[in-house]
């Protein structure tokens, strides 16, 4: 939609939500289109289009034909739009379930659904039924976004689309393009599944995102899902992968993370090679393991995640069996040393104001906008232009231009009182005339889906305390959606609790009484364990991965604890000092920036683009090839070289140029031992 066909079109729904006996098509040409000039059929093409376009924002255009008229005759046929027309009923919330409600917006941050949160959130601000609430003192469950697949997905799932994609099938090992009708998108076992209709195969299949090895292509046709579907009781019946053994040669003392897991291999006799299969342990106790490391036996049950793992250690492991986990971590190496070594881009970074990625805006995005634009004003009524501008993520001109065009809009050839009056003279924007748009319309899919599956994730974590809040305010978002409710059936997100609920208490109570901790820290990429004194402020997720936010008395500053990764955890008996606080409110960032750190560019697939997001990146841009450049602050960047190859190919660094050439080295040192471990085979 052009800016032109965005004002029409607000014209046009405030002339047919305003008409008691409707206006005839003549009557919307003269007085809304202040069409002269077109013909009779092209006025009535552009006509059917804007009632389409309303349509899809939920606007059903009723016609009214007077009796004993053809109901195809445009001179006596009539159109309005009821005053109940999508319209969000009203919403009644205890403070418990605002509470609730607010968390399970708060998940998805800068997951896909992001943004769908927030404006489900600001119609229920707008409607008065979303009040202000005390969340938990330090305490935010967040969803980790799952990258631009499920972007993608998201998308083809809610329009209907068929999508296709390249696959790396379990049974086979073997890359296939397969062309699937999504039908829903889940998380189970900490992994996320598509379940859909896979044409190929003319049945149901479940796909795990780990294995897709192509971007997605969303497809132009459209299909039926199943009636009434629910992608939570489908993986229900998903049975868990069995626990099965892989036997890895570590470098002596390394990698103390996986050695917690794991134990010794002995030549098919010792403690865990019993789980090992017959076939691995032949493999493995047929060639002694390289000078200078040790032989292990690992558990796992996804072959794809710990590859990525084990791919991320580089030269201090290599898998020695089975063989279709050793090829999908060489296969990694192999993508991420090819990438590495590709001729680079030019970096260049465009000047502009808003230097981090987002997506393109529309006239389709400004329409949306302005429809909660006039309820939100009517009830948040002298708030300063730059404080609305925040609340809807645009600058202060972007929203300057839509009060423009709302002040433009009204009835047709209507008095100055029947127009939209918004005024802001002073900086502070009142509403004097609303014409009927002052209740936000209904939840789309998007944002129906976003609140009902937060909510749905925040199942069973522990110490929020809230009653039967979760369910009943479920049930009441399912009331006010409706059929957009039934479709949000379609994607679960991943529970949010604790694998480790004692700890989270722990550290949760240090924060509610202002108490010091003492903790034991398994650091994995510096491969270390140490004891540190720490001042807790936060706890917040990614998934039902927990993190404390806390300033670390030895390192000097704030620092980020992984809650599994903390071996013991008490207190010290002393009160927690003010030496540094956390800057603003949420979201809280993983990664706290500092004057030292270091400032780094990548270069990241379509696969990858969403680890820009991952890591805040402070600027990107967009290459040509459809990759992306990112510059990100690290507070260290030694261990960069590990998140190019747990990537394989999706991520590359650029510069520093001393740093990309330490990977490069990295990558070939751990191809290297793959060689070798070839070449002793053949001996």
């Amino acid at each position: 939609m052009s800016a032109s066909r965005t004002e029409r079109l607000l014209n046009l729904l405030i002339a047919l939500l305003n008409t008691r006996y409707g206006l005839r098509r003549s009557e919307l040409r003269e007085k809304v289109y202040h069409d002269s000039t077109s013909t009779e059929a092209a006025f009535g093409r552009m006509f059917e289009r804007d009632k389409g376009e309303l349509r899809h924002f939920g606007f059903e255009v009723e016609t009214v034909t007077d009796t004993g008229w053809g109901s195809d005759d445009p001179a006596t046929t009539r159109y309005r739009i009821g005053k109940e027309s999508n319209r969000l009923p009203d919403v009644s919330l205890t403070p418990a379930e605002c509470t609730v409600l607010i968390l399970a917006a708060q998940l998805w941050e800068q997951a896909a659904l992001g943004s769908a949160a927030r404006n489900a959130v600001r119609k229920l601000q707008a409607s008065g039924g979303l009040l202000d609430a005390e969340l938990p003192p330090g305490v935010q469950p967040r969803i980790r976004p799952a990258g631009q697949a499920f972007e993608d997905l998201v998308t083809a799932i809610h329009a209907q689309h068929p999508v296709s994609f390249r696959y790396l099938a379990g049974s086979t090992g073997q890359e296939e393009t397969r062309t699937v009708e999504p039908w829903g998108l889940g998380s189970r076992f900490g992994q996320w599944y598509l379940v859909g209709h896979d044409r190929a195969r003319g049945d149901k299949r479940f796909f795990r995102l780990s294995r897709f090895t192509s971007a997605v292509t969303v497809l132009e046709e459209t299909f039926t899902p199943p009636p009434s579907f629910n992608v939570r009781e489908q993986l229900a019946a998903l049975p868990e992968l069995p626990v099965r053994h892989a036997v890895v040669d570590v470098a002596a003392g390394a990698l103390l993370g996986l050695r917690k897991h794991s134990v010794p291999f002995d030549g098919g006799t010792g403690p865990g090679s019993a789980e090992t299969d017959a076939e691995n342990s032949a493999e493995a106790s047929a060639l002694p393991p390289r000078s200078g490391f040790d032989r292990l036996s690992v558990p796992y049950r996804d072959a794809e995640t710990l590859a990525a793992e084990l791919a991320s250690y580089g030269p201090k492991a290599v898998v020695v069996a089975p063989h279709g986990l050793h090829a999908a971590v060489r296969r990694r190496l192999e993508a991420a040393a090819a990438f590495a070594a590709a001729p680079e881009p030019p970096v260049d970074f465009p000047r502009s104001e808003h230097p981090k990625r987002t997506r393109k805006r529309t006239s389709e995005d400004q329409l949306k906008r302005m429809l909660q634009l006039v309820p939100f004003l009517v009830h948040n009524q002298g708030l300063h232009i730059s404080e609305v501008a925040d609340r809807f993520g645009v600058t202060r001109k972007e929203l300057e231009d839509d009060l423009r065009i709302l002040i433009c809009s009204g009835l047709p050839e209507g008095y100055p009182d029947d127009l939209l009056d918004i005024r802001w003279d002073d900086d502070h924007v009142y509403i004097f005339e609303d014409l009927d748009l002052k209740r936000p319309v209904r939840f789309s899919v998007d944002e129906a889906c976003a609140l009902l599956t937060g909510l749905e994730a925040l199942n069973g974590l522990p110490g929020l305390d809230v009653g039967g809040a979760l369910e009943s305010v479920t049930l009441k978002l399912m009331a006010a959606a409706g059929e957009e409710g039934l479709k949000a059936a379609a994607v679960s997100g991943p529970e949010v609790a604790p694998a480790d609920s004692a700890t989270l208490a722990t550290a949760r109570e240090a924060i509610r009484t202002g108490a010091q901790l003492r903790l034991k820290y398994l650091a994995p990429q510096r491969d270390t364990v140490s004891e540190r004194d720490v001042d807790p402020h936060r706890l917040y997720s990614m998934d039902s991965t927990w993190y404390l936010e806390a300033y670390c008395h030895t390192a000097e500053g704030l620092r980020n604890f992984r809650l599994d990764r903390i071996q013991e955890l008490a207190p010290t008996g002393r009160p927690a000092s003010s030496a540094a606080n956390p800057a603003g409110g949420f979201p809280v960032k993983l990664f706290t920036p500092n004057d030292d750190d270091a400032v780094v560019v990548l270069e990241l697939t379509r696969q990858g683009a969403g680890l820009a997001d991952d890591y805040y990146a402070e600027r990107t841009a967009a290459l040509p090839d459809g990759n992306m450049l990112a510059e990100i602050r690290f507070g260290s960047a030694d261990w960069l070289p590990m998140l190019a190859a747990q990537h394989g190919g999706a991520v590359r660094i650029l510069q520093p140029p001393a740093l990309a050439a330490a990977a490069r080295e990295w990558l070939g040192a751990a191809l290297a031992g793959y060689e070798e471990h070839a070449a002793r085979q053949l001996d």
